[in-house]
Parts: structure tokens; sequence; C-alpha cells
């Protein structure tokens, strides 16, 4: 997301100066391409390297997170020193430096746990792995902070991202491609029939940049509104990828992971003027492209 976003950046607000703050523990700086801003190298958890780069900063995009559901059950600690702890070192750090806003990625399915379909803001929160847990928290310190000392703090629930760029990824659509590309087949832990919310990255950068321009504040689901099961996004990844061949292993249900979920993006629609335009079979095809051709050039 990072990636796309200093991309559409350059191509949108071109006065506006970058600075890119990051362990470089799953993106590195050579997957930015050509990008002429500053980059930091540095960890969330390290408050003093925190504070120098957030000298002379308007505003925050705050991507970094130990993302993954299964590696959160398995290592919770690591997942709320990185999110919780880091976050709020961030939070300080901001406060201290005088920066009022900050767009939080949050996410919506993994906070809001096993309910009926779309979820939306106001929900209550049942989150059921550690990552959620950790994202509710975080969600939890932004919405203090905007009311205790004057922050601007909107926490955006992203759901699943896919696109261009993200071969370093986990996320479903790039583990899919890069299973594809290495002649392997896909795995499913279920039976496919699972619902999830696919959304391009382009379009969620849009609704980041909407966020930036915004007075928005609290949590903002962010996604394509659309059901979509595993089982129709393999048809869309076949028809993507054709004539290569692929084949589908089905293994067990995985325990801590959310059935069925889907978003409705109404207050994004409302507040940020939010228009998820990309189909999921446009979306496939260019982020194939990019994995077969583009990524050529960044290992």
């Amino acid at each position: 997301i990072g990636s796309n976003l200093t991309a559409r950046l350059r191509q949108t607000a071109p006065d506006v100066q970058v600075r890119i703050f990051d362990n470089e523990s799953l993106g590195k700086r050579e997957h930015l391409d050509d990008f002429h801003g500053e980059f930091i190298h540095g960890d969330l958890r390290d408050r003093a390297a925190l504070d120098a780069a957030l000298e002379g900063v308007d505003a925050v995009v705050h991507l970094a997170a130990d993302t993954r559901v299964i590696e959160s059950i398995e290592d919770p600690a690591k997942n709320f020193d990185v999110n919780v702890v880091g976050t709020f070192n961030l939070l300080e750090a901001m406060r201290a430096r005088g920066v009022r806003r900050l767009i939080n990625a949050s996410t919506g399915g993994a906070i809001i746990g096993e309910v009926e379909p779309p979820v939306h803001e106001e929900m209550v929160p049942r989150p059921m792995s550690p990552y959620g847990a950790s994202k509710l928290m975080v969600e939890g310190y932004c919405s203090a902070y905007t009311a205790s000392y004057g922050m601007h703090c909107v926490s955006l629930r992203f759901s699943n991202v896919y696109g261009p760029r993200s071969f370093h990824k986990g996320s479903v659509v790039a583990a899919f491609f890069k299973r594809i590309l290495a002649g392997q087949p896909l795995t499913v832990y279920g039976d496919g029939t699972q619902v999830r919310d696919y959304i391009y990255v382009g379009d969620i950068c849009d609704g980041i940049i909407a966020g930036l321009r915004s007075e928005a504040s609290g949590a903002i689901q962010l996604g394509s509104g659309r059901p979509v099961t595993i089982n129709e996004l393999i048809a869309g990844i076949k028809a993507a990828v054709a004539p290569m061949k692929v084949d589908v292993d089905y293994q067990p249900f995985r325990a801590g992971e959310v059935y069925a979920t889907y978003c409705d993006v109404s207050k994004a629609r409302r507040e940020l003027g939010f228009d998820p335009a990309t189909p999921l079979s446009e979306g496939l095809s260019v982020a194939w492209k990019w994995f077969v051709d583009g990524r050529k050039t960044v290992a």
C-alpha cells in the first residue's frame, strides 16, 4: 500500500513532500522504484528514531503493522509489541511534535468478529484473534488522543487489499499469484465458500488521500462493499492468468479466522467521497501483469 500511495501522491499531489519511515522487515527501499523523497530506516518501537523522523511533518499515514492473523495467534506478544506499543509510541511522538493529523490503517472483519455481514462502524467489536484485538486497541488510543489532545485521527478499516507492488506480501491474492508462478497449487483452508471483501490498492490509496484532505475522525470502513467467495476469487484469478493451469488444494478450516465478512462503505462515501470503482476482474488483471512483468525490476 505504501509504495502505491507514494506513486499516487506523486501523480495527484506533486507539491506534497513525502518522508517514509520503515524497518524494512517486509518492504524494502528498492520496492519504491523511483521514489525521490526521504527514506528513514527505523522501527516504531524506537521512540527516539520516531521523534527525529517526525520533525517538520504535517500529517502521518500509519501503515506499519504485524498484520497476519495466524501468526498473531502463534505469537501474540510480538503482535502486541509491534501494533499497540509501536502505535502508542507514534501517537506520543506526534503529540510531542505537535503533529495533529493521523491516518491509521485498521481492519474490519478482524475487529468485528463473526457477525452477519455487511460489517459497519456501529457494530460492537468482538475480535477473534490477537491481531484483531491489537487493531481495536489502536483504534481506542486514536479515539482517546483525538478527544484528549485535539488530534485528528481517522482509522480506515481496510478490507483485503490486492494489486501491483505486493510480491513481498502474504495476503491472499499475492500468495495465490506467487504459487501460480511457482507451479504450485493454491491452498484454501475450508471449502472456498467463505466470503471476503477485496479492494484494489488504487482505490485504497484514493481513500487514504481523501482522508488526509478531510476533517474526518473515528473509524471508517474502506472496501469494495461487495461479497466475494474464495471460489469466486479463484475463478477470477484463473481468468486473469489464462492459459496458465491453476490447481486448488482444499485443507481444513483454521481457528481464529472469520468465515464471512464484507463491509458497508456508506460512511466512507458520505464523509470522504470514497468511490471504489475498480472491478475485481480488472484489478486482478492489472495485478497479474505486474507480477509477471513489473516485479522483474524489483525482487
